[in-house]
Formats: structure tokens, C-alpha cells, sequence
């Protein structure tokens, strides 16, 4: 079966390059896009199952029941994200980056991946983490402030949270040099967002990894905003298309549609995984929310967006096809609500009991092999921290 990215597919929708859409249509530049646009999508807006013969068959396994489970991800992940910006608004967490509207993207993409497969992200995966197997306080120790990282990288297969943007990449491109170079057949996915397409790192890790035909996966969630800036200030033309420069095939997939963003990542690891090289995926969503709880989206959002993006909710969407099959029953459907529940009140709890940790903690983990420097600092540090205790007195 060949990937739908795969080089002598990636660019057919539009031979002539010179037509294709640009990214920023007449009106807003976040306004939604439609069901006629050129996005892979296998579910509608409204529910409907579309036919695909390209991407069909990467979902074929996908019965009712695993719709259901991807489903109840989602769920899970939109109420623990919402118990997080509660949090940080009552003073627990220093600061949350909310990942509101783009549940689809993240689960779809997640639950793609095989276990010894590696991700790399940014500040804002936490729906990936939680489908990844992150406990419910270490989603939220950083935020809390009581640690410098939340998990252990090893224990869910992925880094924690890498906060200089688009940094990422670099990280998982020679992560995937590593596994083509002791022969595994692992994959590495770099999640970026719209924005930090911009930065010098994304750009510098796709031509080391079309170079090397790296095994890698370049995710990007384009939801519209970087930051207080819309997507179409930065790129003219379709995010996806920036990757044929570096000779890497992109694809577009609507990132509100789980099914899709499913089919997209597995053809693309598939890809990977033959040895074929890394595929840029475009993931075209939308952030609900504020970029972190310091934002303010009402100072920049045109008013009448959110609610045109409301109506393009990725588990809405999902719900209306389940309950249009007769898949999703009241009984089912409370068990999800219960389980989405249950697990943001583990976040809370976990978040609540979190101790401060001794101040010298902060030299445990600097390094594998201790060294005279780090040593030297720690001693330092803790005659500064005696002169207050001797205040203190």
C-alpha cells in the first residue's frame, strides 16, 4: 500500500502549484474552512461519513468501538484542560496553555503512533501526553511550579515540553537519525504550530531530515494564531506547501476531524517507517482559547469567528456520527462523562498536593557523572540560601 504523501502522490491535487489556495481568503484571517476546500477530511462537519478511496483504507480497522474510544479521549482531554485554566485562574498553576479546539488534532495524531515511537513537542500537547500514558499530576507539576519537567521521558515515549519554540524539531529529526542508525524501525514526531514554521529551527531540521531521509514526522497544528498573530501574516500560500522546497512531502488534513487526522499520521509514520523519509502534515484546526492564560484572544479575535469555529467542533462532529450509526448509547455516553470527570479530579488533587521541594533539588539531575562545577554552584547556592535562615534567627 503506498502513502498518500508518498512523493509521486503529494502534490497531485494541485498540478498546477501556481492555482492553489493561499492561505488567507477574502475576510478574516482565521475564518474556518469549508467542506469543499482541499483538506483531507473524512468526517463533515455535520457528522457525515465521507468516502476517501485514498485514505480510506489507512482507517479501515476503525469500527465503531475504536470511534467510541477516540471519542473518549477527546472528552477526557477537553475536561482536564478545562480543570487546568481553572486552576491557574484560582492561583494554583502558574501559567496553562490551553489546547481548547484542537482535541481532534492531537488524539487523532497520538494514537498513531506505536510505543517505541518518540515525540517531541511544544508547551501545548497535554492531550498528547495523556494518550501517551502521562499521569494526571505530571501534566500539571511544571505549571505548579515544583519541578523543571513533568515526566519521565522514557516511562510515556515523549521529551518533556520544549518551551523555545520550534526547537522541537531539531530534537526529533536527530532523535530519528539515531533509530535509522542503530536499525530500529521507530519513529520520531515533531509537533510545531503554525507560527513556529516561521522560526530557524523548523527550517534547518527539515533539510537535515530530507538530507538524511530521517525517519520523522513534522506535525503541525495550525490553529490559527501565533500568538496575537494570524497565520496568514507569515504565509501566503498553505503551511504544507513550504515542505516540496526541502524535497519532504506535505499534506493538509482538517484538524478538527479525528478520523482524518488519524488516516494522515499513519500514512505518513508508515512512510517514515519504510525508510521513505519525513512528511510535513498540516493540520489546519483552531484555538479556542487564549495562546496561554496571560492571553487576551478578545483584543485580536474578530468576534463572529469563534462561534463560525464553534460550529466545526471536533467532538460534536464525532458525537453526531455515533449517534447517527446508533453507536454512542446514554449509558456509554455517561461512562465517558464519568471517566472525563474522574480524571480532571485526579489533575486537581494532584496538583493540590504537590509539595515545594528542597531548593537545592534543583542540582539533582544536572548531569549523569557529577561534576566539580555543578558542585561548586551547589555549595554556593546553599551558603546564599543560609545567609536568610541566619536573617531568619
Amino acid at each position: 500500500m503506498r502513502s498518500d504523501v508518498s512523493p509521486d502522490r503529494a502534490l497531485r491535487p494541485h498540478e498546477d502549484q501556481g492555482t492553489r489556495p493561499t492561505t488567507v481568503p477574502d475576510g478574516p484571517d482565521d475564518a474556518p474552512p469549508t467542506d469543499a476546500d482541499d483538506l483531507v477530511r473524512l468526517v463533515s462537519a455535520t457528522g457525515e461519513r465521507l468516502t476517501d478511496p485514498v485514505h480510506d483504507p489507512w482507517v479501515q480497522d476503525v469500527d465503531d468501538d475504536a470511534l467510541v474510544a477516540l471519542y473518549e479521549d477527546m472528552v477526557v482531554v477537553r475536561r482536564f484542560d478545562i480543570e487546568a485554566v481553572a486552576l491557574q485562574r484560582q492561583g494554583q498553576l502558574g501559567l496553562w496553555p490551553p489546547l481548547l479546539g484542537q482535541e481532534a488534532a492531537q488524539v487523532g495524531s497520538a494514537r498513531a503512533l506505536r510505543r517505541d515511537d518518540f515525540v517531541f513537542s511544544s508547551y501545548r500537547e497535554n492531550g498528547v501526553a495523556y494518550c501517551r500514558g502521562a499521569d494526571p499530576t505530571d501534566l500539571v507539576r511544571v505549571w505548579r511550579g515544583t519541578a523543571l519537567s513533568g515526566w519521565d521521558p522514557w516511562a510515556i515515549g515523549m521529551a518533556t515540553p520544549q518551551i523555545v519554540v520550534g526547537a522541537q524539531s531539531l530534537h526529533a529529526t536527530g532523535y530519528a537519525i539515531g533509530c535509522r542508525l542503530d536499525g530500529a524501525d521507530a519513529v520520531s514526531v515533531a509537533y510545531v504550530g503554525d507560527g513556529a514554521t516561521s522560526q530557524g529551527d523548523v527550517h534547518e531540521a527539515m533539510v537535515f531530515a530530507a538530507s538524511a531521509s530521517a525517519p520523522v514526522v513534522f506535525f503541525c497544528q495550525n490553529n490559527q494564531w501565533a500568538i496575537s498573530e494570524p497565520v496568514g501574516l507569515v504565509a501566503r500560500r498553505p503551511l504544507a506547501d513550504r515542505a516540496p522546497g526541502y524535497g519532504i512531502p506535505g499534506v493538509r488534513v482538517d484538524g478538527n476531524d479525528v478520523l482524518a487526522v488519524l488516516a494522515v499520521t499513519r500514512a505518513a509514520v508508515d512512510r517514515a517507517r519504510r525508510g521513505e523519509g519525513p512528511t510535513f502534515v498540516e493540520a489546519v484546526t483552531y484555538r479556542m482559547g487564549p495562546h496561554t492564560t496571560s492571553d487576551d484572544p478578545t483584543r485580536y479575535v474578530d468576534v463572529d469567528t469563534p462561534a463560525q469555529w464553534a460550529a466545526r467542533d471536533p467532538l460534536l462532529r464525532v458525537e453526531r456520527l455515533l449517534e447517527s450509526r446508533g453507536a454512542l448509547s446514554e449509558d456509554r455516553s455517561g461512562e465517558i462523562k464519568e471517566k472525563a470527570e474522574s480524571f480532571a479530579h485526579q489533575v486537581r488533587e494532584g496538583c493540590l498536593g504537590l509539595a515545594v521541594p528542597d531548593a537545592l533539588s534543583l542540582f539533582d539531575h544536572v548531569l549523569v557523572t557529577p561534576s566539580p562545577v555543578v558542585e561548586r554552584q551547589r555549595d554556593e547556592y546553599a551558603a546564599y540560601l543560609a545567609m536568610y535562615e541566619e536573617v531568619e534567627r
